[in-house]
């Protein structure tokens, strides 16, 4: 439940057109553990299989105005159920 609502969030925030969700647990990992990767997706965005293009923030103000936008579309998420 949570994972649907963060990805619904990450679509709306960052006006993607999709999302491309992948759980993992224990296989590669020092400690295992469970986590989720949750990529905004564009037609034409270059994601092959499990690999995506990442790009850097522009600085940390980039990262607080994700972080914020995010947010916001939680609560706009919520409001609306």
């Amino acid at each position: 439940m949570n994972v649907q609502l963060l990805a619904r969030a990450v679509e709306l925030a960052l006006e993607a057109e999709g999302s491309f969700v992948a759980m993992n647990n224990r296989v590669s990992q020092s400690v295992p553990h469970l986590h989720v990767h949750i990529v905004p997706r564009r037609k034409k965005d270059g994601l092959k299989g499990f690999f995506w293009p990442r790009y850097k923030y522009d600085d940390t103000a980039h990262v607080v105005r994700v972080q914020k936008s995010i947010k916001a579309a939680i609560a706009a998420i919520q409001k609306q159920n």
